[in-house]
């Protein structure tokens, strides 16, 4: 062994015993070396391995052996050469030793022999010696060149080893370096993949986010709930409507919103250490937490053992490199996480990093433990992040503490819970008991029966029976219930009483809390003694002592009150009905449901009941609340999101390309759409016979579908009785669904009885009908496939067995191309667009005309929208077949005021200019668009030659309108009043736009007409009942539709507008959608009802066309085709299927009719009238006495003049004005007809005022009585304006309290000017003015400009008014007086300088400046007004306070620091609570502010001129570079930090001079070295020059 080896090298760490080499007849013990680097012996590693992996003692690092286990694993050649040298050397030593024994004892005797011979020794001995010698060395030198040339032998032997060896070693080191480099290319790619997670490192940004979305969802929910209350008053008795105004009018804390934590690093950070690298590379990527004990390991890849991560924190966190200085003892063994989590934050204590597997670089090479790993990812978090605030609603009940505690796990909305419905009021209220308190209610129901026969239980003489204590009652004679006193009535007393002697109770109502439910008890005895009344009443009742009822208190109510979420009745002025509620009793039964959790609502439980499936365990539970809304008997009032995926069938197997295949054709919808079924697959022949042998055998409720979801799968039962595979693609309504046969292709509307759940066999196998098109044809036209080709089609295909070939591969949602060919067996086959090609029905797609001179057509795969002059010619040559040139382009075109529909009505290229609804949008054709700018051009030029002139603008009159500068042609919607602003629709647009008459020409007569045509979605109505269109379908189809290309077809030839029509708009895939399909597929509409025997009209020629793409007319014709058992063609009559009736266009008879007579108006005076209606809008409409007496002889007429009804046509209802209807009463009623709404219509009777929508049937074009005018005339109040402008719900319905069906006596004040106009009246019950109990109650205010007019004197209370009893006492305030506007400061003249100071800024060019022309004069009248507003400070509160609130009018408004200054009033900003926007004069700052702090101002502050002047300054404007950071919220166009320098350049002395007075007062500003103010803005980049 050599010196520097030590002696332990060759002794085994674990065991203590050396290592031994294998001898002849014993094994050895071998040392080898482990994953880690680590060495043991053979004998120690076999007794640790374990299931073909072991763990180093040492680094209790996991290895997988190799296939020989611990034999198989690398020996330690370097200590087996020292073990066999140290052996060697022992057996030389021990060679060595024996020769010197022997060498001893020779040379011993031989000097014996030579002292006893020297005595003797002679000559001759001497030459002998002398002789060996020379011999000696002779054989020396020989000895000697024999060693030398050895010597030069092995020298270069070990030189060419060595160099073997050098060039075998590098050659491994670069191999191991790859594989390192390799390894840690690899560790990169997973951290920079772990990267794309980096979100997760941000818990506190996290947090926030979900923070400010709850708060967006919530705030959009209360949006639109208020909404709908605002639009359906009676849904404020489903809400909470305080929450739901206290969510709208929160203000948004930005404190509380912690938006430096977005700005907080992870903290993370790779660094690479390099000690050691000489030796080894390590690499390690290890999870630490510095005070912890235990270390937790992160896989990453398959690479886990090469990588480790740290993590420390930041306060503790000292050097990058403090791994290298961590202790080097052993670390305990891995403790649970609670353990460690708990002793995290012990001082002192630290991480020990294991060592991660070595890369060996040689298998000779002698290398040192690593000190610490090389590469560390680190990373660190805050000590004290801040705890998550909790959220939820407040599910706990401060009286029963029990029930709060079982109410705390509500605030989990996913955590569901079993209950029993017990009790049912409806849908909204009903009551409910878990089934895990099923325990409780049996000690809770013995503990009653055993308080029921304990002492003191029993009623005695003297006891008292009081509302609201609690009782024992017997239930069914058996139990023992607790229950609640809720009315108690007393023998001879009709009225119920709050107490009663028990001897003296007839009967009482009892709350069973337990239960749910409320039971009448009635005390009846046939003696009337008071001891029989008693014993009666013992054996009912139990009395329940005060001690008894504190041990009660421990057990919670049983029976929890719950309400559907969201869910309101069908009908809500009916509320909810009778069938409603056994529909949900229904569908609950008794037994046990699951119940989720969704909020609370004042005492109830917010749910969603759903009833778990008993026949299948793969379908979904079902929801109460989607089953009452699909069945018709609710509805829900706010957005509701249903997050399931529907169960769907496997997309169908498509045929490979290019491979021959026989198929069936099961559906023809065109040729463009239609379906296949390959008969390759035998196990689609016995999938019929199977579902038919399967649901045919079941009972009626079994596999029932309660609520079907659209896109889930089903069983279907179609027209033949027999079932076959469906899936639901829509809600008609009425309890229908819309299915699509997977297997064949067809669609039908069947009721939801009809339908099944699907068993799991039958949904494994995908769907059969391939969606298919025939490849490489398109239509002769170039448009739309025809009647006779598509006939011809399914003459040749359909239900016949064909051979199809694919023609290429597309993806699962678009049509497959395939080539159909037909033939007998043994038969050629014909190609069948070959056939319709002979036929001249279609055309190949590379046999199409070309011209030279021709554009290229684009792609018929990709739909693209065309400029608008471009894309109008390319248009228009594709339709007349002729070559266009642009350069043509130069000739003028022919003048076309009016727009002409084509001859052609399908598929017409237009562009949506407007929409309103769905009902109502405008469109113009795109080949009008040279026309639209030809029109322009002449507008532009006649009204440059006319003079301005006054007009009369009436309704309905053409006019030249400047709009934004571009002249156009409008009509006037309405009489323009005294405001001299009209309301104008522009003919070539449609939308409406209000502008001021001096904009107005009229116009030339050969410019009058309109590009624009009124158009409505046809076939479509309105979900939910509603005859009106939400503002979600609105806005939606708005977005999509405005300005967008689109295809339309009109449906029907009418000349009234809107015309109905279809229309589809390309998607980005570059399809055309159905907007019909779009908003049905959306939830937002639903198909109209169409009766099944409607009138077929035969079509004309030029109607012989159908769309290639018209889902429309895809949805007329659903076919009605039987499903075929098998896919071969039978050879019975009956499995043909019926052919779908002729598509035909029914033409609407156009019918006009004027409006009645307007109404006979009073005199100016009083008279006697009756208030039949008051309208949304605050108009009241009444009759004179004469005019009930006429409506009597009126119905009387009616009535007898129609003795049957009038055949029922299609309309066109633009034209109508005056009408018949028939009302719910089934009686004949006079009406207008105020809109049209898809199959409604808005109606007003013009003899009662009211306002309905009524469905089309019930609405007759005809005129009833003509000679007879309207009698009810409609009325204004005179001299008050409302709250806000227009009147609100409040007020409206207070009005309809004191006023509807009662006669009044009332004031005509003023006629209308035209005879349909409202009267101005004022309106007295018993003498008070309606006007002021409006406003008394705060619906209105006095109008200002009247105030100075003496009321109108009330006439005696008339003795046929009924008595009210209001007082008038608060009424009878004094006026407040009417003051006049504030003086506004003289300005000098344009050009002259003066001194200025800015009060208030808006916009850096906006902004309040004070002039200081006449300092003396300026600052005297400061002084004075400062003097008065602190004088009027000091007694502020004798001030009274603002009744009447005038646009513009002065007052005095409370600022900031509790002072009161002038300011002028503005508008009102909201009603509940009443806020009213102020602008202070003398600063011209805005605030909005309670009426509270609002005063009357006096009148000599008026006296006073203005100390603010609202100027725009000239010289500069926003930069149009938009610039990153923060913008001002109400301008985005200037940023805050110009806003800020600008304030800072106005700090100094400014001066300023006039540039402008109109339209606008413009100034500009000079600061003191007279240069303009804005410059340095310009120079800075935040403003560009003007």
């Amino acid at each position: 062994m050599d010196k520097g080896d030590s002696p332990s090298a060759v002794i085994c760490k674990l065991c203590g015993n050396a290592f031994k080499l294998p001898e002849d007849e014993t094994d050895g013990n071998l040392p080898r070396i482990l994953a880690c680097g680590h060495i043991f012996c053979t004998s120690c590693l076999v007794s640790i391995q374990c299931e073909g992996a072991i763990r180093c003692p040492d680094c209790e690092f996991w290895a997988t052996l190799p296939e020989g286990g611990v034999n198989g694993l690398q020996e330690e050649s370097r200590i087996i050469g020292l073990i066999y040298t140290a052996e060697m050397n022992q057996i030389k030593s021990l060679r060595c030793s024996g020769s010197k024994v022997c060498q001893k004892n020779r040379s011993s005797s031989r000097a014996a022999t030579i002292s006893n011979s020297d005595v003797v020794k002679q000559p001759t001995d001497i030459e002998k010696i002398e002789k060996a010698v020379d011999e000696s060395l002779v054989q020396a030198a020989e000895n000697l060149a024999q060693l030398e040339n050895i010597y030069e032998s092995l020298t270069a032997n070990l030189a060419g080893q060595v160099k073997r060896e050098r060039t075998r070693l590098e050659m491994e080191i670069t191999q191991a370096s790859n594989k390192a480099v390799h390894t840690i290319q690899k560790w990169k790619d997973t951290q920079l993949n772990q990267l794309k997670k980096m979100e997760m490192q941000f818990p506190s940004s996290q947090a926030v986010v979900s923070h400010v979305q709850e708060k967006i969802k919530a705030l959009e929910i209360a949006m639109q709930m208020a909404r709908e209350i605002r639009r359906v008053p009676f849904l404020e008795q489903y809400c909470i409507l305080d929450k739901v105004l206290e969510t709208l009018q929160t203000p948004v804390d930005q404190k509380a919103i912690d938006l430096k934590s977005i700005t907080d690093g992870t903290g993370m950070s790779c660094v690479f250490q390099s000690e050691n690298v000489s030796q080894c590379l390590t690499l390690s990527l290890k999870m630490e937490a510095c005070g912890s004990n235990a270390a937790t390991k992160q896989p990453v890849g398959k690479h886990q053992s090469d990588v480790f991560i740290k993590s420390c924190s930041k306060k503790h966190f000292k050097h990058r490199n403090g791994c290298s200085n961590l202790p080097s003892n052993k670390p305990d063994k891995r403790e649970p996480e609670n353990q460690g989590a708990s002793r995290s934050s012990a001082p002192g204590t630290h991480l020990i990093p294991k060592p991660g597997p070595k890369i060996s670089l040689s298998h000779h090479s002698s290398f040192s433990d690593l000190g610490s790993p090389d590469v560390i990812i680190e990373e660190f978090f805050d000590d004290n992040p801040e705890p998550a605030t909790p959220t939820g609603p407040e599910m706990a009940n401060n009286e029963w503490k029990t029930q709060k505690r079982r109410k705390c796990h509500l605030r989990e909305k996913k955590f569901t819970h079993w209950v029993v419905v017990t009790h049912v009021v409806n849908p909204s209220h009903f009551y409910v008991r878990y089934v895990a308190e099923k325990k409780e209610s049996e000690v809770l129901s013995r503990k009653i029966n055993e308080l029921c026969f304990g002492e003191g239980c029993l009623f005695t003489l003297g006891d008292t029976m009081e509302r609201g204590s609690m009782i024992f009652v017997k239930w069914k004679d058996v139990v023992w219930c607790r229950a609640t006193v809720v009315e108690v009535f007393q023998k001879s007393c009709v009225k119920a009483v709050k107490a009663c002697p028990v001897t003296q109770l007839a009967s009482l109502r009892v709350f069973f809390p337990d239960y749910g439910f409320t039971k009448s008890i009635t005390i009846q005895s046939e003696e009337a003694a008071a001891e029989s009344l008693l014993k009666v009443v013992n054996n009912h009742l139990r009395k329940v002592a005060e001690s008894v009822n504190v041990e009660l208190n421990n057990f919670a109510p049983q029976a929890v009150r719950c309400s559907l979420k969201d869910l309101v009745p069908y009908n809500l002025t009916e509320g909810w009905s009778e069938e409603a509620k056994a529909e949900f009793c229904c569908v609950v039964g008794s037994a046990a449901v699951e119940m989720r959790p969704l909020g609370q609502d004042r005492d109830s439980l917010l749910v969603d009941l759903r009833k778990a499936p008993m026949e299948q365990s793969t379908d979904v539970p079902i929801s109460v609340r989607e089953y009452l809304v699909f069945i018709e008997v609710a509805r829900f009032y706010s957005p509701v999101t249903l997050g399931r995926k529907p169960l769907m069938y496997y997309p169908p197997v498509y045929p490979e390309a290019s491979t021959e295949l026989d198929a069936v054709v099961s559906h023809i919808n065109n040729l463009s759409d239609f379906y296949v079924q390959l008969v390759d697959n035998m196990e689609s022949l016995l999938l019929s016979a199977k579902l038919q042998d399967y649901y045919n055998g079941l009972k009626d409720d079994e596999f029932r579908v309660y609520c079907p979801v659209i896109g889930q799968a089903y069983v279907a039962r179609f027209e033949d009785k027999m079932w076959y595979r469906a899936q639901v693609i829509s809600h008609p309504g009425g309890r229908k669904v819309e299915v699509r046969y997977v297997d064949f292709g067809n669609k039908q509307v069947l009721s939801v009885s009809d339908l099944r759940k699907i068993k799991d066999e039958f949904f494994a196998l995908p769907a059969m009908a391939v969606h298919c098109c025939l490849a490489d044809v398109t239509p002769s036209d170039g448009e739309s496939w025809s009647e006779a080709c598509i006939e011809r089609f399914i003459s040749l295909a359909h239900q016949q067995l064909v051979t199809v070939v694919a023609k290429g591969k597309v993806p699962k949602t678009e049509p497959l191309p395939l080539g159909v060919f037909v033939g007998g067996v043994n038969q050629p086959k014909t190609s069948i667009a070959e056939l319709l090609a002979k036929e001249n029905l279609v055309c190949f797609k590379e046999s199409r005309p070309s011209t030279k001179n021709k554009k290229p057509s684009r792609p018929d795969s990709a739909v693209w929208d065309p400029p608008l002059e471009l894309g109008a010619a390319a248009v228009k040559a594709e339709a007349s077949g002729r070559v266009t040139i642009e350069e043509q382009n130069d000739d003028p075109v022919e003048l076309q005021p009016q727009l002409k529909l084509p001859d052609q009505r399908k598929d017409l290229k237009v562009m949506v200019t407007h929409v309103n609804s769905p009902s109502s949008f405008y469109v113009r054709l795109t080949d009008s668009d040279p026309q639209l700018k030809r029109i322009c051009e002449l507008v532009k030029q006649e009204c440059a030659l006319m003079e301005p002139q006054d007009v009369v603008w009436k309704a309905d009159m053409y006019c030249a309108a400047n709009i934004n500068g571009v002249w156009e042609r409008g009509r006037i919607c309405s009489d323009v009043t005294s405001n001299h602003t009209a309301e104008v629709r522009r003919c070539d647009h449609g939308n409406k736009v209000k502008i001021h008459v001096s904009n107005l020409y009229p116009l030339p007569s050969f410019l009058i007409g309109s590009l624009a045509i009124e158009c409505t979605v046809n076939d479509i109505r309105p979900t939910g009942g509603r005859s009106t269109w939400t503002d979600t379908a609105c806005d939606l189809i708005s977005y999509y539709l405005t300005g967008a290309s689109a295809l339309m077809t009109i449906k029907e030839e009418a000349d009234e507008q809107p015309l109905p029509v279809t229309l589809s708009c390309s998607n980005r895939m570059g399809e055309y959608i159905s907007i019909a399909d779009f908003l049905v597929d959306e939830g937002l509409a639903f198909r109209e009802r169409k009766s099944k025997a409607a009138a077929v009209q035969k079509p004309n020629e030029t109607d012989t066309e159908s769309p290639a793409i018209d889902p429309e007319s895809c949805e007329k014709e659903k076919s009605n085709f039987l499903p075929s058992v098998s896919p071969f063609p039978s050879t019975q009559s009956a499995s043909i299927p019926p052919k779908p009736f002729p598509r035909s266009i029914i033409t609407a008879e156009k019918v006009k009719t004027s409006m009645y007579n307007p109404p006979e108006l009073p005199c100016l005076g009083h008279i006697l009238i009756n208030v039949s209606a008051i309208g949304d809008d605050g108009v009241i409409y009444a009759r004179t006495q004469s005019g009930e007496y006429q409506l009597e002889q009126l119905k009387e007429g009616i009535q007898k003049s129609i003795k049957t009804l009038p055949r029922q046509k299609p309309y066109t209802w633009k034209s109508v004005q005056g009408c018949a209807v028939i009302g719910p009463d089934m009686l004949w009623y006079r009406g207008q007809l105020l809109e049209l709404l898809g199959g409604h219509v808005k109606v007003q009777y013009v003899d009662y005022g009211l306002v309905e929508n009524i469905p089309v049937v019930h609405v007759y074009p005809m005129l009833l009585c003509v000679e007879v005018p309207q009698l009810c005339m409609p009325c204004q109040l005179f001299g008050i304006n409302p709250v806000g402008g227009k009147w609100q719900r409040d007020g409206v319905a207070l009005m309809r309290e004191v006023l509807l069906n009662r006669s009044v006596n009332m004031q005509v004040v003023a006629l209308p000017a035209e005879p349909r106009g409202a009267v101005t009246v004022e309106i007295f019950l018993d003498g008070m003015s309606l006007s002021r109990i409006l406003c008394h109650n705060e619906h209105a205010s006095m109008d200002g400009a009247l105030s100075t007019r003496k009321s109108v004197a009330a006439t005696p209370t008339a003795a046929l008014l009924d008595v009210w009893d209001i007082s008038t006492e608060s009424l009878l305030g004094p006026e407040e007086p009417v003051l006049g506007s504030f003086v506004s400061p003289n300005l000098p003249l344009e050009g002259e300088r003066f001194e200025v100071r800015v009060t208030h800024l808006w916009t850096p060019n906006e902004l309040f400046l004070w002039p200081l022309k006449d300092t003396a004069g300026s600052e005297m009248m400061a002084d004075s007004l400062d003097d008065a507003l602190t004088r009027i400070n000091a007694n502020v509160t004798s001030l009274p306070r603002l009744t009447s609130f005038p646009y513009g009018g002065p007052c005095l408004a409370e600022y900031s620091d509790g002072k009161y200054y002038r300011a002028r009033l503005m508008k009102f900003t909201s009603i509940e609570p009443l806020m009213i926007l102020v602008q202070h004069v003398d600063f011209g700052s805005d605030d909005s502010l309670p009426t509270s702090k609002l005063r009357q101002m006096p009148s000599e502050l008026l006296l006073f001129p203005t100390r603010a002047i609202k100027v725009k300054v000239a010289g500069f404007k926003a930069p149009s570079v938009e610039r990153r950071g923060d913008v001002l919220p109400y301008c985005p166009a200037w940023s805050v930090k110009a806003v800020m320098e600008m304030t800072d350049l106005l700090h100094n002395n400014i001066t300023a001079t006039v540039v402008s007075r109109e339209p606008e007062l413009k100034v500009q500003l000079y600061n003191e070295d007279r240069e303009l103010v804005h410059l340095p803005l310009v120079n800075s980049g935040l403003a560009e020059l003007d």
